[in-house]
């Protein structure tokens, strides 16, 4: 009786061990399908805590991107003299969140209409701006700007401009609202942004 079972053992740690296999192989192919995006809309504290919110979404960086001057800091963003944006890089799950409805979130993130300048946060590294790394991510772009419009009495003028580069953003500035929500900006810009991005979210649930 003795073989017979052991046998049997031997069979089921084999199909278990085949089970954990396929699945480390199915985890893989799922990461590997994930896909990226970077635009900006102001102040990029804002965008990183709002498209934290959305399912689907794997991770948020803040960055500078859409200018000239290579590994960019903080202070020299600030100065209006490099040519870069306050910007997220997205990760994301194409398979839960597509790339179009991605946009679609941002136009409604942030007044698309305001050039240089989002709220009291004036200057041109605030700009409205999709960088896409593809023809088909610019495609996708144009098309939802387009549709965008609708939504908008004023002219839209969010660049769409090809993705050169992306620089992280400092270490501080990664997760800052999450980590500052009882700082001054945080409490009275960002706060109300987040608020409004999620009842926009419950509301397209209904």
């Amino acid at each position: 009786m003795k073989i017979p079972f052991l046998l049997l053992t031997l069979a089921c740690f084999t199909t278990f061990d085949r089970v954990c296999v396929a699945q480390q192989m199915n985890d893989s192919k799922s990461s590997s399908k994930l896909e990226s995006a970077v635009f900006g809309g102001g102040c990029f504290w804002c965008l990183d805590a709002q498209f934290k919110l959305l399912n689907g979404v794997k991770s948020v960086l803040s960055g500078y991107a859409g200018g000239t001057t290579k590994n960019p800091s903080y202070e020299q963003v600030c100065s209006e003299t490099t040519g870069h944006a306050e910007v997220i890089q997205v990760e994301f799950d194409p398979a839960v969140l597509s790339y179009e409805d991605l946009l679609r979130k941002f136009f409604r993130a942030h007044d698309p209409t305001t050039l240089n300048r989002q709220g009291g946060d004036v200057g041109t590294s605030y700009r409205s701006i999709i960088l896409y790394k593809d023809e088909n991510q610019k495609a996708i772009a144009e098309k939802v700007k387009a549709e965008a419009q609708k939504l908008w009495p004023d002219p839209i003028v969010t660049e769409i401009v090809p993705l050169t580069a992306f620089y992280k953003a400092e270490d501080y500035h990664q997760d800052y609202f999450a980590k500052n929500p009882d700082q001054g900006y945080c409490r009275v810009v960002v706060a109300p942004k987040v608020k409004k991005f999620e009842k926009l979210l419950q509301e397209q649930k209904q």
